[in-house]
C-alpha cells in the first residue's frame, strides 16, 4: 500500500541529517512539526506555489550550507515557472522533495492534474523538461522506499528533484505552536550561525 504524506515526510526526516528544510504551506508544515520540529525546519504558513522560490534565494544566498525543500504536487502546479528558474539557476546546494498525493490536500483534495491522479502530467518529466536533469521518483510502497530514495538525493552533489508518490489523506494534527515571528526567527538565526 502507498504511504500517505505524513509516513513520507517521516521516511523523509529519518534520512535528512543538518540540512536546511523548506516546507510547504498548511498541513504537510504541520505534520513536520509533529513527526520532528526543529530549528532547521521553516513552516512556510501561507503563499501556495513559492515554496521552491523561497528554497532557491536561502540556497542562493548560503551556497556553504545544504537546504531541502518540501513541496507538493499542487503547490509546483500553482507556480510551473519556479522550476524553470531554479534549473537555469542550478544551484548545487538545493534538493526538490515533491510529495504528489494527486489533490490539493490542504484546501478540499480537490484533485490535481498530475498522471497520479486523473490527469496526464508527469512531475518527474516536467522537471526534467525544466532541466533539472536529475529528477527521479519513488511510490512508497515499502517501507524505508522514500527514505532511501532521499539519502540518493541527498549524497547527489547538484540540484536535484525527487517526486514522491503517496495516497490522499491525512491524519489530524495539532496547529504549530510557533508564531509566524518566531519561525522566522529561529530560522534565520539557525541559517546565520550554523556551520
Amino acid at each position: 500500500m502507498t504511504y500517505r504524506r505524513y509516513e513520507a515526510i517521516k521516511d523523509i526526516m529519518e534520512a535528512v541529517g543538518d540540512e536546511f528544510i523548506i516546507c510547504n504551506m498548511g498541513t504537510p508544515c504541520k505534520e513536520l512539526f509533529e513527526i520532528k520540529d526543529r530549528a532547521k525546519n521553516f513552516y512556510m504558513l501561507g503563499s501556495l506555489g513559492l515554496v521552491s522560490s523561497i528554497g532557491l534565494g536561502l540556497a542562493m544566498s548560503k551556497p556553504d550550507k545544504e537546504f531541502i525543500v518540501i513541496d507538493g504536487d499542487g503547490s509546483i502546479l500553482m507556480n510551473l515557472g519556479s522550476l524553470v528558474t531554479i534549473a537555469n539557476l542550478a544551484s548545487k546546494n538545493l534538493k526538490i522533495i515533491i510529495i504528489d498525493n494527486g489533490s490539493y490536500g490542504s484546501t478540499g483534495f480537490q484533485k490535481t492534474f498530475t498522471n497520479y491522479s486523473y490527469g496526464k502530467t508527469d512531475l518527474c518529466d516536467l522537471s526534467k523538461s525544466a532541466g533539472i536533469k536529475n529528477s527521479f521518483f519513488v511510490d512508497g510502497t515499502t517501507k524505508g522506499d522514500v527514505s532511501c530514495k532521499v539519502k540518493e538525493l541527498l549524497a547527489k552533489e547538484e540540484l536535484s528533484v525527487l517526486v514522491v508518490r503517496t495516497k490522499e489523506g491525512q491524519p489530524k494534527t495539532k496547529l504549530i505552536s510557533l508564531s509566524a515571528d518566531e519561525i522566522k526567527n529561529r530560522f534565520l538565526n539557525e541559517v546565520k550561525t550554523n556551520n
